[in-house]
């Protein structure tokens, strides 16, 4: 296949809801590990709800990275091409985190600015309660979601190359805040021992 002029991969994902935050993870390893050609961006891009939708305008081809919940054990890796995913009911209430993704795509279908191609690389989640680490299970599953991800970059024409000097990426959402205040400056705050 011919190279795809702009291809983005994006992550979906709430990373204060444990495994939820997969697809942000995702896209914090590939960042870190490795080097990319100049026409491929990686995004996370949070839990955008429908407003998803307009990223879809700025690729010719996109990799949607998220936790995806689907009957099968957790940690259990899922890929989908656009013409699956739009054949899924859409269901009849969206809560806040809720990606809609397929929705999104509908709306992106319709307005003619859908990429040909989308494939989703969903990771069936174990725990998606208030917290910043993933499981065990799907820490397990990054490795499979990794190779999926450079698989289709491969058969998209666009060919990573590992770093010469591979890291664990930084990931703000696992980072202790220290906050240093003056005691004069939080003397405002209720409840301030001061």
């Amino acid at each position: 296949m011919k190279a795809t002029k702009r291809i983005g991969v994006l992550g979906v994902g709430n990373v204060l809801m444990g495994d939820d935050g997969v697809g942000p993870f995702l896209v914090k390893i590939l960042e870190s590990r490795y080097e990319f050609p100049s026409n491929v961006v990686l995004r996370d891009l949070g839990i955008p709800g429908l407003g998803i939708t307009p990223f879809f305008a700025d690729y010719d081809a996109i990799i949607l990275l998220q936790a995806l919940c689907a009957k099968a054990e957790p940690g259990a890796i899922r890929l989908y091409r656009k013409s699956q995913l739009v054949r899924v009911p859409i269901p009849q209430c969206v809560n806040p985190h809720d990606p809609a993704l397929v929705r999104a795509l509908l709306f992106a279908e319709f307005g003619e600015i859908c990429p040909q191609e989308v494939l989703l690389v969903g990771v069936v989640p174990k725990a998606t309660k208030l917290g910043c680490s993933l499981t065990q299970e799907v820490k397990s599953a990054v490795v499979s979601a990794i190779a999926a991800v450079l698989a289709e970059l491969h058969r998209l024409g666009a060919e990573a190359r590992l770093h010469v000097n591979a890291a664990f990426p930084s990931l703000r959402w696992q980072e202790k805040v220290v906050s240093k205040c003056v005691s004069g400056e939080a003397q405002h705050v209720p409840g301030y021992p001061g």
